[in-house]
């Protein structure tokens, strides 16, 4: 395997819990990040070699990314780190993952397509469990009907959120809710709808989120209409409405920098216990115009454990393989099914209604 690869933002939550498991798997990674004395010691307690440099000097990027195959970016918010790496990775000739979830990212990432072609290197976010299991089960389910013109997906994780996601969830407050309707993306009040969820393990409530599938699932599938939900309490459901009246505040950059400070303080993400003893699962329905509907669940491990297996299996097969360039969803580059290739996680597909 070629081991001139990289991981950027390798000490933040998600980042060393990559790193940590690429060492275990022998692959070798170059570590990076902007902290020059954390991805230091991070690299040193794993054995593997390390650089240091910010994402604000373009020629201080491509003279870090020298050499390098593939970056599998982790430093967030994505909405200020992709585009300066994704530069960079095309000037490089390097394939570029991320772990993002933001549909603004996912959206400006997707305008390189012609470009990533052309130098051959593959654009892929969203590597994590943004958007993995959800883009894998939609995928399966419009291979099961393809005349599909409906999505819905819901999901429930279990574990609480890292700084970085929690970072990104303050962003997206300020710009509302987001679904697609007719194949456009369409912007919505937050917590514009709500539904019961029929997991296996029983009904949940559900509230829709501007989750990166709104637009990825476009993508893979070419469905039209698209909605996905977050399975919490009322209460919180109630919060996020409450929030409505405050969008153009919450859009504010000093109100931003307040938050996201808070957060750094009170916010760490789920530690090795609540990781191990927590699950994600994930549902999804399509519907066709003649009224036939297919759905189908994913059961799988805490979300930051299942991001950690699955962006390192696509980096692997990257690193082995040579796909053309350009701009890929998990579904397109790995097939529909590779999420049951994920340790500790299965996808399970009901049979066509309304036939």
């Amino acid at each position: 395997m070629n081991t001139d690869w990289m991981i950027y933002g390798a000490y933040g939550y998600t980042g060393e819990l990559i790193s940590r498991l690429a060492g275990e798997r022998s692959m070798q990674p170059i570590l990076a990040g902007r902290n020059e004395s954390r991805t230091r010691e991070l690299a040193e307690s794993l054995g593997l070699r390390w650089r240091s440099f910010s994402l604000e000097n373009s020629e201080d990027v491509r003279a870090g990314l020298e050499g390098c195959k593939l970056v599998l970016h982790c430093a967030g918010p994505f909405s200020a780190t992709s585009a300066p790496m994704l530069n960079a990775c095309l000037d490089a000739g390097a394939h570029y993952l991320d772990i993002t979830g933001e549909i603004d990212v996912f959206a400006a990432a997707h305008k390189y397509h012609e470009q990533a072609r052309k130098r051959d290197v593959v654009i892929l976010p969203g590597a994590g469990f943004d958007v993995v299991p959800t883009d894998c089960l939609a995928a399966t389910l419009v291979q099961k009907l393809p005349s599909a013109t409906h999505l819905t997906l819901a999901f429930e994780a279990g574990g609480g959120p890292s700084t970085g996601t929690a970072k990104s969830a303050i962003e997206g407050m300020g710009k509302g809710g987001r679904v697609r309707q007719d194949g456009k993306l369409t912007t919505v009040p937050l917590a514009w709808k709500t539904r019961q969820i029929p997991f296996a393990e029983g009904e949940r409530l559900g509230v829709t989120i501007p989750w990166g599938d709104v637009f990825t699932s476009y993508i893979s599938t070419g469905i039209p209409n698209v909605e996905v939900y977050l399975s919490v309490p009322p209460a919180a459901i109630k919060r996020m409405r409450s929030m409505r009246k405050f969008k153009w505040l919450l859009g504010l950059g000093p109100v931003q920098s307040f938050l996201k400070k808070r957060i750094e303080n009170k916010v760490s993400g789920p530690n090795d216990k609540v990781r191990e003893n927590t699950q994600a699962r994930v549902w999804g329905e399509v519907s066709s115009a003649d009224g036939r509907s297919v759905s189908g669940q994913v059961n799988a491990p805490n979300g930051y454990s299942l991001t950690a297996d699955a962006a390192l299996g696509i980096t692997a097969h990257l690193l082995d393989n040579h796909p053309e360039g350009g701009f890929y969803t998990p579904s397109l580059l790995m097939g529909a099914d590779y999420v049951n290739s994920l340790q500790d996680v299965q996808m399970t597909i009901a049979d066509i209604k309304g036939e």
